[in-house]
């Protein structure tokens, strides 16, 4: 049997003899300004090491007061921004080196061809093999380890979309805030979207899954968000990223809502992803309609850069899923 999804997938944390900058971060927020400072120009031990960096980072920027506590005060010190653009840099060389191989894609303009072009990136990894395997093949356990690191189609949307309504107007941000009334359940505190992933953890026993227990691509795909809501410059990018997400959810919401009927699921479990596999569809199509083409329509420009946040986050998602289908759909046509 293939082994649980959350331990098969995890990268072994570095040598104990080299210490992570991941974890000198930790304590230097744990301590203050003097030893922060001590962080600059220093380098991640590796990829992992640099997820884990910014998505701490992001943490100070987004992430609910009670979880951050004081460290939220470090948000806008000089060697957090530092440590923050430097290694952003570098992963946004390696995403826009995956967008110039996009080729046609990449010089998209006019509201014709930026809609095509979206279409098409969606099209690319709609139903990814990983998810196929667990509509057909998947254990329960082996369910809800994946269920447990993909944390929802669209974990977080709520607040990336009310960041990425800023400085919007018309339809777009009319758009954007009825997307953001759905995700809170349209005024029913019981309908609110985060609130159904709770249900369905509870539910289902999901566990929740340390990152420094997450495979690299999980940490990846967690911390694109937070590059997007916490970079203002990106905002054409976060539009072209979140509508992606929505044009993608519907039918993979229907693969994890077929495993629920194949295994036996309980009735609390399924209400989170039948809301996506109902409504997500609908949001794809508005999203597209109302929120991108008047906003190409208004600043062209943005066109080639919505669809390059749609790639990078087609990309990041093509890793994620691409290490699950080695590990689980791979093992399991060997076994």
């Amino acid at each position: 049997m293939t082994p649980p999804l959350a331990s098969s997938l995890a990268v072994p944390t570095p040598d104990a003899t080299t210490a992570p900058l991941a974890e000198r971060l930790e304590m230097a927020l744990d301590t203050g300004p003097a030893v922060l400072a001590t962080l600059v120009g220093e380098e991640p031990v590796d990829r992992r090491d640099r997820f884990l960096v910014l998505l701490t980072v992001y943490d100070l920027h987004t992430a609910p007061l009670d979880l951050v506590g004081d460290r939220a005060r470090h948000q806008g010190s000089p060697a957090v921004a530092e440590l923050k653009s430097r290694l952003e840099a570098a992963w946004l060389a390696e995403l826009d080196q995956a967008w110039e191989q996009a080729g046609a894609l990449s010089e998209a303009t006019g509201v014709d061809r930026v809609v095509s072009a979206m279409r098409a990136v969606a099209a690319r990894d709609r139903l990814p093999d990983a998810y196929k395997w667990l509509a057909k093949e998947a254990s329960w356990t082996e369910l809800v380890d994946f269920l447990a690191l993909e944390g929802g189609p669209d974990g977080g949307f709520d607040d990336l979309v009310a960041v990425c309504q800023l400085g919007l107007s018309g339809s777009a941000k009319l758009e954007l805030g009825k997307n953001y009334w759905d995700d809170m359940g349209q005024g029913d505190p019981a309908g609110v979207h985060t609130v159904l992933h709770e249900q369905l953890a509870e539910a289902i026993a999901m566990p929740r899954i340390p990152r420094e227990q997450m495979p690299v691509e999980a940490l990846e795909r967690a911390a694109l968000g937070g590059l997007l809501a916490t970079n203002r410059w990106l905002q054409p990018e976060m539009l072209g990223a979140l509508g992606l997400l929505e044009l993608q959810a519907g039918p993979r919401c229907r693969l994890v809502l077929q495993a629920f009927d194949r295994l036996g699921a309980p009735a609390e479990a399924y209400p989170f992803y039948v809301e996506h596999a109902e409504v997500d569809p609908i949001h794809g199509r508005d999203w597209m309609d109302k929120a991108v083409v008047p906003t190409v329509e208004e600043r062209p420009s943005w066109g080639p850069r919505i669809v390059k946040g749609a790639w990078w986050r087609s990309t990041v998602n093509l890793r994620f899923f691409e290490a699950l289908r080695l590990q689980l759909v791979g093992a399991q046509k060997a076994a």
